[in-house]
């Protein structure tokens, strides 16, 4: 390819780098050389050399949120513009499929990787770490992790919603959430029984659902809360995958939307404006989340392996997006005719409703 362009095998080599010493018209025609031969660089030798593969990873618990798709399309956007493939490993929140991406990402040399997992593996994370890898935790909390992570507050998105029911009069609130054993689930609670406290309004233990980041959870939850003698005038909906089931459950409900039950959730989804009436949410700003696990990547990517990153955690503010899912109780309580048409008779494995953090652990 050198000789067809006229020019030294080195000259060649820089040209197709990019190498700015290289006058444009040699490019041109070092580029129109190595079209016409089908020239294609060897990666594996261009990684041995420059110790760079161009590949980032990106741990996920699934695709099938908006928070998880918005933030991996995000990043493939960030990867592209910087020259970087991108792979994407679903786990289905299991410790054990997350853990050997982990050794993959170790064993083929990755530049990077952004981890939005399980919250487990510490010795894995650090262990990247300690050898150089640019490595970013986002959404959960990895106890022990040298890595930088970037999070959504959840503590102040209960908090906003719980808030917003407040300020329209509801006093009888309940709540769907995540288990205590995991980030969202324990500080989303906190959250909620925050702003309560601040309002002085008790914290019902039957109004309060924990369990599995599943829709059946949330099916469950929802028919279970509606099927009080004394049904809340208001839910508020922090587990996200719940609230897939939950809504279903509510629609088919003899309650009015929201003349006699008011409906907020976190994390926004686009259906959530098509479901009637459009569902009040605390939006967790997901692209936001995934630049800044960009820009700490990519600081770490800049500076190379000469030193460990700083350890801190960024937050993002989520925000109130008001639909017409919510508004002042009704005058009179709905009571026992609350109830809904159907759902399930048995809960799914290992809820509580209670305050207590007796829930088992489960992956999200």
């Amino acid at each position: 390819m050198a000789a067809a362009a006229g020019v030294s095998t080195s000259t060649a080599s820089r040209a197709l780098s990019g190498h700015p010493a290289v006058l444009p018209s040699t490019r041109a025609r070092v580029e129109a050389a190595a079209a016409a031969l089908q020239y294609e660089p060897n990666r594996t030798a261009s990684a041995l050399r420059t110790r760079r593969t161009g590949l980032i990873g990106l741990v996920v618990n699934s695709l099938r949120t908006a928070t998880f798709h918005t933030i991996a399309e995000t990043l493939q956007g960030w990867a592209a513009e910087h020259e970087y493939q991108l792979l994407v490993c679903t786990t289905g929140g299991d410790p054990a499929r997350e853990a050997s991406f982990l050794q993959t990402v170790r064993q083929h040399h990755f530049d990077g990787v952004v981890i939005a997992g399980s919250g487990a593996n510490t010795d894995l994370v650090n262990a990247l770490v300690e050898a150089g890898h640019a490595v970013v935790t986002m959404n959960r909390e990895v106890p022990g992790s040298l890595a930088p992570s970037v999070m959504s507050a959840y503590e102040t998105a209960a908090r906003l919603a719980t808030e917003h029911l407040l300020q329209l009069g509801h006093t009888r609130i309940a709540a769907i959430e995540g288990p205590p054993a995991v980030t969202s689930g324990r500080l989303h609670d906190a959250g909620f029984r925050a702003a309560m406290a601040t309002a002085g309004v008790p914290v019902l233990d039957e109004l309060v659902c924990r369990g599995p980041f599943t829709p059946d959870f949330g099916r469950w939850a929802a028919a279970e809360l509606l099927g009080l003698p004394e049904p809340p005038t208001a839910l508020l909906v922090t587990n996200h995958e719940a609230s897939f089931g939950a809504l279903p459950v509510i629609g088919d409900s003899v309650l009015r939307v929201p003349d006699q039950l008011s409906v907020i959730c976190t994390e926004d989804e686009p259906f959530y404006e098509w479901w009637s009436p459009p569902v009040t949410t605390v939006d967790n700003r997901a692209a936001l989340l995934a630049v800044g696990a960009a820009d700490l990547l990519l600081g770490q990517l800049t500076t190379g392996a000469q030193d460990l990153p700083s350890r801190h955690t960024e937050l993002v503010t989520p925000v109130l997006v008001e639909r017409g899912s919510t508004a002042p109780p009704p005058a009179r309580p709905p009571g026992r005719r609350g109830g809904v048409h159907g759902g399930p008779a048995v809960p799914p494995a290992q809820p509580t409703t209670s305050d207590s953090s007796g829930a088992k652990p489960s992956s999200r």
